[in-house]
């Protein structure tokens, strides 16, 4: 079994990338056929970084897939615009893929904003990289949050319009792994924890101090209510939230947490969070600091991962062009 996924190289990971994918990340690698990518090419369809931040970036994520535990002898780590199939397969799969079916994605919609003719061939395309992300690998399964699962149906809608053209099942239908931890940001439990809010103190950064992961627990958005009832929990969105960030770090569930801190004052209910929060990014942050010294390494790391994802999907790109009709040699 196959597994892949890609994250954007946007800076340091914070808590809720950590609990949303690093996490689940680490037991997948001993359970399937990994391929962990780190997709720069998609970051610059909206963010046009300066050429040293684009490259830092990657760095820094290599360096937290290996910080958080990712092991690549067993993990395939590599970044996508190293493998040139992904962008070759974009643009086949691209001719297979009906103007409506992106005209419905809402993530177009959402970044791009009021002003579209201004976005992006790229950013509009989007989804058919992601498809060929996946599909170029034949992966069977794709760690997805909730909110990314329209994502992975339109890669299902174009494996599914290139198999029917050319009567064969070439490619396989990904399904999705889904997880369903979401972190929100500490200042609204509404939103998504998200690099992109302004505020700092909306989220937890793996590389922030001890005594800022303190400050910003503490500053976190909270209520009146007293306790922590689990029914009327929901209605409570930061608290909510706050609860499960301990659940998914302590790998308590959310019932039994409750059932324990149910009587405590949210003074004491934080100093626990920041405990269990700083001795699970501490760890992290030293390892982070130690790899990101040694970028000859990380460049290994990529060359390695780089190196096997090339050799299989050169293969897999020379089926494909056989399936659609082009002169190879």
């Amino acid at each position: 079994m196959i597994v892949f996924t890609g994250i954007q190289p946007s800076g340091v990971i914070h808590l809720g990338n950590y609990i949303g994918l690093m996490k689940q990340l680490i037991g997948i690698q001993d359970q399937y056929k990994s391929f962990f990518c780190i997709v720069d090419l998609h970051t610059i369809t909206a963010n046009k970084l300066a050429p040293n931040e684009l490259r830092g970036n990657v760095f820094k994520m290599v360096a937290a897939h290996l910080a958080c535990g990712i092991n690549p002898e067993k993990a395939v780590i590599f970044n996508q615009s190293i493998v040139s199939g992904h962008t070759e397969l974009s643009w086949l799969l691209g001719c297979y893929t009906p103007i409506g079916w992106l005209n419905r994605m809402t993530q177009f919609k959402d970044k791009a904003g009021r002003d579209k003719q201004k976005a992006s061939l790229g950013l509009y395309s989007y989804p058919v990289l992601m498809a060929a992300d996946i599909l170029l690998y034949n992966a069977q399964y794709v760690p997805v949050g909730d909110d990314q699962k329209q994502h992975l149906e339109i890669t299902r809608d174009i494996a599914s319009a290139f198999n029917k053209h050319y009567r064969q099942d070439y490619f396989v239908l990904p399904e999705a792994l889904i997880n369903s931890s979401r972190v929100m940001s500490l200042r609204d439990g509404t939103k998504k924890m998200s690099k992109s809010d302004p505020s700092d103190y909306s989220r937890i950064n793996f590389d922030d101090s001890d005594k800022s992961i303190i400050n910003k627990i503490k500053k976190a958005k909270t209520d009146s209510i007293l306790g922590f009832d689990i029914d009327t929990l929901s209605a409570r969105p930061e608290v909510c939230n706050m609860v499960n960030i301990y659940s998914a770090l302590s790998d308590i569930k959310v019932d039994m947490l409750c059932n324990t801190i149910s009587k405590y004052s949210m003074e004491r209910f934080k100093k626990e969070l920041v405990d269990i929060i700083i001795s699970t990014i501490s760890p992290v942050r030293k390892k982070m600091t130690e790899l990101l010294s040694d970028k000859d390494y990380l460049l290994k790391v990529l060359k390695h991962g780089g190196d096997k994802a090339a050799g299989i999907t050169h293969q897999n790109i020379k089926k494909i062009k056989d399936i659609i009709g082009f002169v190879q040699w």
